[in-house]
């Protein structure tokens, strides 16, 4: 358990957990790296499965919406590309007009079933390689369709977003949620696209997505001189976007609570006017 929880300081120096974290992970068992999920798409699946060259290696991704639409890269939580991601990249190919949401494996095919996998797969993740997995995911839409493309993502893959408003020059658009990267990976100070975030005033994460990491978020983001939006639910805690039946299971699992739907919906209405506006042609 202290192994895991000190991986996740080197990723980011200035995560302090706190009891409660504690509660959320346990030790990796020897067996359970065998555990881990490959994931495929059901045949039913509104998603169509591509795959997408980047240098010497290739990964798989997954695209759902219009074809001439917008583009929204999708980046995934701890867990992976699960059905919590696949929720909200398909509402987000429904929202207003319309988007195309692509999502980039970024665990090639793993998926943590539960709250140690999914540290574990995280601890793995190579960070600078996921961000040029975000630009070889930004170029192919804008290579199929998309005039503009946006990035958003979710706590791990919030935390990305953010860093891609910084890395990566051919995004047009951010919005994450509950994460923050750390300095190692990329300055905030430095973005150069416009970011809107969301937290929740709730989330214990320190330094990663609680409110003072959101606060300091906000301030790195106005020495930046790009457009910005930083907003904290009050009475919500971290990953408050997960409302789906599993994902409320899963989030009750984990000892956090089940926040109201109406926060979310705020949030989504806030992420379709700033992908709206910085993303129409």
């Amino acid at each position: 358990m202290l192994a895991a929880i000190f991986t996740t300081s080197r990723l980011f120096p200035n995560f302090k957990p706190s009891l409660s974290t504690f509660s959320l992970v346990r030790t990796l068992s020897p067996s359970s790296a065998s555990r881990f999920q490959v994931r495929s798409m059901a045949s039913s699946s509104p998603f169509k499965k591509i795959q997408i060259q980047r240098e010497d290696t290739a990964f798989d991704a997954y695209v759902v919406g219009k074809e001439d639409a917008p583009g929204i890269v999708v980046l995934q939580e701890w867990w992976g590309v699960d059905f919590e991601i696949k929720n909200h990249a398909e509402k987000i190919s429904q929202l207003g007009p319309g988007f195309k949401a692509l999502i980039p494996d970024l665990y090639r095919g793993k998926v943590g079933l539960d709250v140690a996998e999914a540290q574990h797969l995280m601890d793995g993740l190579d960070w600078q390689g996921a961000v040029k997995d975000i630009c070889a995911s930004v170029n192919w839409l804008k290579a199929n369709g998309s005039k503009k493309v946006g990035v958003t993502g979710f706590c791990m893959g919030g935390a990305l977003s953010i860093a891609s408003s910084v890395l990566a020059p051919e995004v047009d658009a951010v919005v994450a949620f509950y994460g923050v990267p750390s300095s190692e990976l990329a300055d905030p100070a430095q973005a150069k696209a416009p970011v809107q975030a969301h937290f929740g005033e709730l989330d214990n994460f320190v330094g990663f997505s609680d409110v003072t990491a959101a606060k300091a978020l906000e301030e790195k983001l106005k020495a930046s001189g790009v457009p910005y939006e930083v907003h904290i639910y009050p009475g919500n805690a971290h990953a408050f976007m997960n409302r789906s039946p599993e994902g409320l299971k899963r989030r009750k699992g984990m000892g956090l609570p089940d926040e109201d739907e109406a926060s979310a919906e705020l949030a989504w209405s806030r992420f379709q006017s700033w992908m709206t506006r910085y993303l129409s042609a």
